[in-house]
């Protein structure tokens, strides 16, 4: 690709209470929020540093979210867009059109904060000879969906989302749409409490990790008799 790939994060608004429920069982709905806030402002700073436009899909308000203002300060810098559409297949489908600016698309969302700068050159990369570059998740969904093209992202209507299987089937779709996919690496996201203390080992000197070990101090000392 002669330019670069603009970088696509989908994001939820972490709103306490609607952000990171199943983390949430473990720590609470303020402390959830927090660390998701941290988690989209660490993927923040990676996508900002790689020098591509960034386009930030949205889904609820910012102004209610845990860290408000250092996360209206992180999306500022870039361009924010609603998200539009239904179900959450049609929202990143959505989002795809919205942002794409004829060089492809990079897409992950805000629950991989120990991303980084190469894995996601990684991906552009594999546009180059590729049409689609899918990496998928741990848990067996997916984290990350490049596309040279949006139109690519129609297969993703009819594939059951939040499954574990949903990274195997989104690669069937592609292909049997004839997509060349290309493999990244398998990354671990961010859905339970032992989700979060395996990601902050590796980012250590993160706000990730720094929400996870705040929430881990105030669960200890609530379990404290």
């Amino acid at each position: 690709m002669s330019a670069p790939p603009t970088m696509l994060v989908v994001a939820k608004a972490p709103v306490a209470g609607q952000a990171k429920t199943r983390l949430a069982t473990a720590v609470g709905d303020q402390a959830a929020a927090r660390i998701a806030a941290a988690s989209l402002l660490d993927t923040l700073e990676v996508v900002g540093d790689l020098g591509w436009p960034v386009v930030i899909a949205m889904t609820g308000d910012l102004a209610e979210a845990a860290m408000a203002d250092e996360l209206a300060a992180a999306c500022g810098r870039h361009r924010v867009i609603a998200q539009r559409g239904g179900s959450f297949a049609s929202r990143l489908i959505a989002a795809h059109h919205d942002a794409d600016a004829g060089h492809g698309v990079v897409q992950i969302g805000m629950d991989t904060p120990q991303v980084t700068a190469e894995s996601l050159q990684t991906a552009a990369a594999a546009l180059e000879c590729h049409d689609v570059a899918l990496g998928l998740a741990e848990d067996g969904g997916w984290w990350i969906l490049a596309a040279q093209n949006p139109s690519w992202t129609s297969s993703l209507a009819s594939v059951a989302m939040s499954r574990p299987d949903t990274g195997m089937r989104t690669k069937e779709a592609l292909v049997s749409n004839g997509a060349r996919v290309a493999s990244v690496p398998v990354l671990a996201d961010v859905d339970y409490w032992e989700d979060s203390h395996a990601v902050a080992s590796l980012i250590p000197h993160s706000h990730f990790a720094a929400e996870v070990a705040q929430a881990a101090d105030r669960e200890q000392i609530g379990s404290q008799p």
